[in-house]
Protein backbone atom coordinates (compact mmCIF):
# COMPACT_ATOMS: atom_id res chain seq x y z
CA UNK A 1 0.00 0.00 0.00
CA UNK A 2 1.21 3.44 -0.88
CA UNK A 3 0.96 6.13 2.34
CA UNK A 4 -1.48 8.29 2.12
CA UNK A 5 -0.52 11.84 1.29
CA UNK A 6 -1.90 15.30 2.38
CA UNK A 7 -2.71 16.98 -1.22
CA UNK A 8 -3.65 13.06 -2.78
CA UNK A 9 -3.34 10.45 -4.84
CA UNK A 10 -3.16 10.52 -8.70
CA UNK A 11 -2.92 7.25 -11.10
CA UNK A 12 -1.83 8.47 -14.43
CA UNK A 13 -3.19 6.28 -17.85
CA UNK A 14 -1.46 6.90 -21.39
CA UNK A 15 -2.72 6.35 -24.51
CA UNK A 16 -2.49 5.06 -27.85
CA UNK A 17 1.06 5.18 -29.79
CA UNK A 18 3.12 6.48 -26.41
CA UNK A 19 3.95 5.07 -22.84
CA UNK A 20 4.08 6.29 -19.66
CA UNK A 21 7.16 8.19 -19.77
CA UNK A 22 5.76 11.30 -21.46
CA UNK A 23 3.60 11.91 -18.38
CA UNK A 24 7.19 13.06 -16.56
CA UNK A 25 6.57 16.50 -16.35
CA UNK A 26 3.10 16.30 -15.40
CA UNK A 27 4.52 13.56 -12.68
CA UNK A 28 7.19 16.19 -11.40
CA UNK A 29 4.82 19.16 -11.18
CA UNK A 30 2.61 17.22 -9.17
CA UNK A 31 4.80 15.24 -6.65
CA UNK A 32 6.63 18.55 -6.12
CA UNK A 33 3.40 19.66 -4.89
CA UNK A 34 2.76 16.96 -2.50
CA UNK A 35 1.19 14.05 -4.48
CA UNK A 36 1.09 10.81 -4.57
CA UNK A 37 1.64 9.77 -8.05
CA UNK A 38 1.94 6.46 -9.86
CA UNK A 39 2.34 6.09 -13.27
CA UNK A 40 0.38 3.10 -15.60
CA UNK A 41 2.23 1.45 -18.03
CA UNK A 42 -0.47 0.12 -20.31
CA UNK A 43 -0.08 -2.52 -23.13
CA UNK A 44 -2.24 -1.23 -25.01
CA UNK A 45 -2.86 -4.78 -26.32
CA UNK A 46 -6.27 -5.03 -25.92
CA UNK A 47 -8.80 -2.65 -23.96
CA UNK A 48 -9.59 -4.87 -20.95
CA UNK A 49 -6.07 -5.77 -20.42
CA UNK A 50 -5.28 -2.02 -20.27
CA UNK A 51 -8.67 -1.73 -17.74
CA UNK A 52 -7.40 -4.88 -15.71
CA UNK A 53 -3.38 -3.17 -15.86
CA UNK A 54 -4.79 0.34 -14.05
CA UNK A 55 -6.86 -1.63 -11.97
CA UNK A 56 -3.94 -3.14 -10.53
CA UNK A 57 -2.38 0.42 -10.53
CA UNK A 58 -5.61 1.38 -8.29
CA UNK A 59 -5.62 -1.56 -5.68
CA UNK A 60 -1.62 -0.76 -4.90
CA UNK A 61 -3.28 2.67 -3.68
CA UNK A 62 -3.84 3.45 -0.20
CA UNK A 63 -6.10 6.25 -0.46
CA UNK A 64 -8.86 7.78 -2.81
CA UNK A 65 -7.84 7.94 -6.64
CA UNK A 66 -7.84 10.87 -9.20
CA UNK A 67 -7.73 8.74 -12.25
CA UNK A 68 -5.86 10.73 -15.09
CA UNK A 69 -6.67 9.35 -18.75
CA UNK A 70 -5.18 10.88 -21.95
CA UNK A 71 -6.63 9.84 -25.52
CA UNK A 72 -7.03 6.50 -25.59
CA UNK A 73 -6.46 6.39 -21.60
CA UNK A 74 -9.70 7.89 -21.47
CA UNK A 75 -11.53 5.12 -22.76
CA UNK A 76 -9.80 3.01 -20.41
CA UNK A 77 -10.59 5.11 -17.19
CA UNK A 78 -14.16 5.23 -18.14
CA UNK A 79 -14.16 1.52 -17.46
CA UNK A 80 -11.01 1.00 -14.80
CA UNK A 81 -12.88 4.27 -12.78
CA UNK A 82 -15.77 2.30 -12.10
CA UNK A 83 -12.75 0.69 -9.35
CA UNK A 84 -14.09 1.70 -5.66
CA UNK A 85 -11.06 3.64 -4.95
CA UNK A 86 -11.46 5.94 -7.79
CA UNK A 87 -12.89 9.39 -6.40
CA UNK A 88 -13.02 11.17 -9.61
CA UNK A 89 -12.10 10.93 -13.31
CA UNK A 90 -9.66 13.60 -15.52
CA UNK A 91 -9.75 13.60 -19.11
CA UNK A 92 -6.96 14.90 -21.05
CA UNK A 93 -7.82 15.24 -24.39
CA UNK A 94 -9.53 12.00 -23.99
CA UNK A 95 -12.20 9.52 -25.85
CA UNK A 96 -14.71 9.47 -23.12
CA UNK A 97 -16.88 6.89 -24.09
CA UNK A 98 -20.61 6.06 -23.14
CA UNK A 99 -22.15 2.68 -22.93
CA UNK A 100 -21.38 0.01 -25.33
CA UNK A 101 -19.15 2.56 -27.68
CA UNK A 102 -15.60 1.97 -28.29
CA UNK A 103 -12.46 4.21 -29.70
CA UNK A 104 -13.64 2.75 -32.98
CA UNK A 105 -16.95 4.13 -32.86
CA UNK A 106 -16.25 7.42 -31.76
CA UNK A 107 -13.67 8.00 -34.56
CA UNK A 108 -16.29 6.32 -37.39
CA UNK A 109 -17.89 8.80 -38.24
CA UNK A 110 -15.70 12.28 -38.53
CA UNK A 111 -16.58 15.88 -39.51
CA UNK A 112 -15.95 16.25 -43.26
CA UNK A 113 -13.72 18.82 -42.07
CA UNK A 114 -11.60 16.97 -39.58
CA UNK A 115 -7.76 16.57 -39.66
CA UNK A 116 -6.90 12.67 -40.55
CA UNK A 117 -4.92 11.16 -38.22
CA UNK A 118 -1.89 9.51 -40.51
CA UNK A 119 -2.76 5.97 -39.09
CA UNK A 120 -1.01 3.80 -41.24
CA UNK A 121 -3.13 0.52 -42.42
CA UNK A 122 -2.62 -2.33 -39.61
CA UNK A 123 0.59 -4.89 -39.78
CA UNK A 124 -0.13 -8.35 -37.57
CA UNK A 125 -2.91 -6.28 -35.82
CA UNK A 126 -1.50 -3.70 -34.35
CA UNK A 127 -1.23 0.46 -35.91
CA UNK A 128 1.62 2.84 -36.06
CA UNK A 129 1.48 6.55 -36.71
CA UNK A 130 3.25 7.58 -40.28
CA UNK A 131 6.41 9.01 -38.86
CA UNK A 132 7.16 11.84 -41.27
CA UNK A 133 3.85 13.41 -40.35
CA UNK A 134 3.89 12.19 -36.26
CA UNK A 135 5.26 16.01 -35.61
CA UNK A 136 2.23 17.92 -37.28
CA UNK A 137 -0.28 15.44 -36.30
CA UNK A 138 0.65 14.50 -33.02
CA UNK A 139 3.06 16.87 -31.38
CA UNK A 140 2.91 20.25 -33.44
CA UNK A 141 4.01 22.20 -30.07
CA UNK A 142 6.48 20.44 -29.50
CA UNK A 143 10.43 20.90 -30.38
CA UNK A 144 11.13 18.47 -34.27
CA UNK A 145 13.48 16.73 -31.81
CA UNK A 146 10.82 15.80 -29.00
CA UNK A 147 8.08 14.60 -31.81
CA UNK A 148 10.81 12.49 -33.53
CA UNK A 149 12.26 10.55 -30.42
CA UNK A 150 7.97 10.25 -29.82
CA UNK A 151 7.59 9.13 -33.76
CA UNK A 152 10.32 7.05 -33.24
CA UNK A 153 9.79 4.67 -29.77
CA UNK A 154 6.40 4.37 -30.73
CA UNK A 155 4.37 1.92 -28.86
CA UNK A 156 2.78 -0.57 -31.12
CA UNK A 157 -1.48 -0.21 -30.63
CA UNK A 158 -3.20 -3.03 -30.69
CA UNK A 159 -6.60 -3.15 -33.01
CA UNK A 160 -8.64 -4.98 -30.12
CA UNK A 161 -7.49 -1.93 -27.83
CA UNK A 162 -9.58 0.20 -29.89
CA UNK A 163 -12.47 -2.15 -30.50
CA UNK A 164 -13.13 -3.22 -26.71
CA UNK A 165 -16.86 -1.43 -25.62
CA UNK A 166 -17.34 0.25 -22.15
CA UNK A 167 -19.92 -1.86 -20.08
CA UNK A 168 -20.63 1.02 -17.84
CA UNK A 169 -18.92 4.36 -17.94
CA UNK A 170 -17.62 5.93 -14.50
CA UNK A 171 -18.41 9.27 -15.39
CA UNK A 172 -22.27 8.37 -14.99
CA UNK A 173 -21.43 7.99 -11.04
CA UNK A 174 -18.50 9.57 -10.56
CA UNK A 175 -17.45 13.71 -10.78
CA UNK A 176 -15.19 14.16 -13.71
CA UNK A 177 -12.56 17.23 -15.25
CA UNK A 178 -11.83 17.67 -18.79
CA UNK A 179 -9.12 19.78 -20.79
CA UNK A 180 -9.84 20.53 -24.61
CA UNK A 181 -6.48 21.14 -26.29
CA UNK A 182 -8.20 23.12 -28.72
CA UNK A 183 -5.28 22.75 -31.65
CA UNK A 184 -5.87 18.83 -31.63
CA UNK A 185 -5.34 16.97 -34.69
CA UNK A 186 -5.70 13.66 -33.56
CA UNK A 187 -9.22 14.07 -31.56
CA UNK A 188 -10.84 17.21 -33.03
CA UNK A 189 -11.78 19.92 -30.54
CA UNK A 190 -14.99 20.00 -31.39
CA UNK A 191 -15.69 16.26 -30.40
CA UNK A 192 -13.90 16.33 -27.01
CA UNK A 193 -16.18 18.95 -26.24
CA UNK A 194 -19.22 16.77 -27.45
CA UNK A 195 -17.77 14.34 -25.33
CA UNK A 196 -16.70 16.33 -22.22
CA UNK A 197 -20.62 17.67 -22.75
CA UNK A 198 -21.84 14.61 -22.47
CA UNK A 199 -19.70 13.40 -19.54
CA UNK A 200 -21.21 16.47 -17.72
CA UNK A 201 -17.49 17.16 -17.14
CA UNK A 202 -15.65 19.89 -15.69
CA UNK A 203 -13.99 21.82 -18.97
CA UNK A 204 -11.21 24.32 -19.27
CA UNK A 205 -9.49 24.79 -22.74
CA UNK A 206 -5.98 24.99 -23.37
CA UNK A 207 -3.85 25.69 -26.63
CA UNK A 208 -2.16 22.89 -27.65
CA UNK A 209 -2.12 19.81 -29.45
CA UNK A 210 -2.39 16.20 -28.64
CA UNK A 211 0.16 16.00 -27.08
CA UNK A 212 -0.86 18.76 -24.30
CA UNK A 213 0.07 16.60 -21.53
CA UNK A 214 3.81 17.07 -22.43
CA UNK A 215 3.67 20.80 -24.15
CA UNK A 216 1.30 22.62 -21.36
CA UNK A 217 2.74 19.72 -18.15
CA UNK A 218 1.38 22.62 -15.59
CA UNK A 219 -1.94 23.04 -16.55
CA UNK A 220 -2.36 19.89 -16.83
CA UNK A 221 -1.24 19.14 -13.10
CA UNK A 222 -2.80 22.17 -12.24
CA UNK A 223 -6.87 20.47 -13.55
CA UNK A 224 -5.59 17.50 -11.73
CA UNK A 225 -4.96 19.65 -8.62
CA UNK A 226 -8.42 21.33 -9.10
CA UNK A 227 -9.65 17.63 -9.59
CA UNK A 228 -8.18 16.85 -6.24
CA UNK A 229 -9.04 19.59 -4.26
CA UNK A 230 -12.47 19.87 -5.18
CA UNK A 231 -13.09 16.39 -4.33
CA UNK A 232 -11.49 16.34 -1.01
CA UNK A 233 -13.46 19.78 0.18
CA UNK A 234 -16.47 17.47 -0.90
CA UNK A 235 -16.06 14.98 1.41
CA UNK A 236 -15.05 17.15 3.98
Amino acid sequence: MTADSAAGTVVLVHGGFVDGSGWQGVYEHLTKRGYNVTVVQNPTLSHADDVAVTKRAIDAQGEPVILVGHSYGGAVITEAGNHPRVAALVYIAAFAPDKGESVNTLIADPPPDAPVPPILPPQDGFLFLDREKFHASFAADLSAEQAAFMADSQVPWGVDALGGTISEPAWRSKPSWYLVATEDRMIPPAAQRQMSERAGSTVVEVEGSHAIYVSKAAAVADLIEKAASEVKSAVH
